[in-house]
């Protein structure tokens, strides 16, 4: 199974997970021409995507969606209330619609796709999503203000896994944002610290995930060296990989059972 992230962060989202013979977006929050290029790079027809699947309507995560899918009339799935909130913010693409159910197993061909809630403020609820296929597991979720007990279950057995470290506090709570937006972020419906991503990321090293992604690092409250170096002290004498997804950029990341 293969991920190529094209943008993580607060300017836009959007990634390719390849496995069973089958490829997807994880959602759509760039431009459709810059999707376009991306997939064109990967060598991907964007019309032969067997689907997006979008975590949660924030513009960031689906900013190009509309274009996209009027250009690529492709299947949109997310659960009922994401997908709900999706007919509302994206009517344009509303027939292309599928609901999905939470932490119910989706099978597309050899790749089997399940969404599970996560903790954040969007108006219709966020959800990750654990992708399986050839042997392997590869887990994402972004944009959660806590780690709960169910998402833990969801990363279970990850050879694999893209997780937040959206701010370091001290810049957060020093920085430029109002208070009110301070307190979202810092909220248990916000995003993850460095010092979060941290403690998860070292729950995972220990339940055997073999390559971590950080992701969705803000450019205003954090730094990618910042996030780097919190997260790897907590991995020292571990033999998992850890990788950056850049802002803007291509990241790959080769996902393989054990």
């Amino acid at each position: 199974m293969r991920l190529v992230v094209f943008a993580s962060g607060s300017t836009g989202n959007c990634a390719l997970v390849q496995g069973g013979g089958r490829s997807v977006l994880l959602d759509c929050g760039i431009s459709a021409k810059r999707i376009r290029a991306a997939l064109e790079g990967e060598g991907v027809d964007p019309a032969g995507l067997d689907g997006i699947f979008i975590t949660h309507e924030h513009s960031d995560h689906v900013a190009g969606l509309p274009v996209f899918t009027r250009q690529f009339p492709l299947p949109v799935f997310a659960p009922g209330t994401v997908a709900d909130a999706l007919r509302r913010s994206c009517p344009g693409a509303a027939q292309l619609i599928r609901d999905i159910d939470p932490e119910r197993p989706l099978s597309l061909g050899c790749m089997t796709v399940t969404a599970f809630p996560t903790p954040h403020d969007a108006r219709g609820g966020s959800v990750g999503y654990r992708f399986e296929a050839d042997g392997a597991v590869l887990a994402c979720a972004t944009d959660t203000g806590c780690v709960t007990d169910a998402m833990l279950r969801w990363f279970d057995r990850a050879d694999a896994a893209l997780i937040e470290a959206n701010h370091d506090v001290d810049m957060l709570l020093h920085g430029p944002y109002p208070a009110y937006l301070k307190s979202r972020i810092l909220s248990d419906r916000g995003h993850l610290s460095n010092s979060e991503c941290t403690w998860l990321a070292s729950v995972l090293a220990q339940r055997g995930t073999k390559k971590l992604v950080l992701g969705h690092i803000s450019k205003n409250n954090n730094l990618p060296s910042v996030a780097e170096r919190a997260v790897r002290r907590a991995l020292e004498g571990r033999d998992t990989l850890l990788y950056v997804a850049p802002e803007y950029g291509r990241l790959e990341v080769t996902v393989c059972s054990g």
